[in-house]
């Protein structure tokens, strides 16, 4: 299955749901906000969320300035 996180295109193999992409993706997912097909997903919900052929994922990571 293919799907696109942050528009680079990745082929997923035994990934299905988002939770298992973000830990094959990211290692620390504290501080970040994830979207689906622009619909932003609660954390709680990551592991039950199904993905679907050419899903657009958008991984934002919260950072600290001015």
């Amino acid at each position: 299955m293919k799907v696109f996180v942050n528009d680079k295109e990745q082929d997923l193999i035994s990934e299905k749901s988002l939770g298992q992409i973000l830990l094959k993706t990211i290692r620390d997912t504290n501080g970040i906000a994830v979207a689906v097909n622009n619909s932003v997903i609660p954390k709680k919900k990551w592991e039950q969320f199904e993905l679907k052929e050419n899903d657009k994922i958008l991984i934002i990571k919260a950072t600290q300035g001015g």
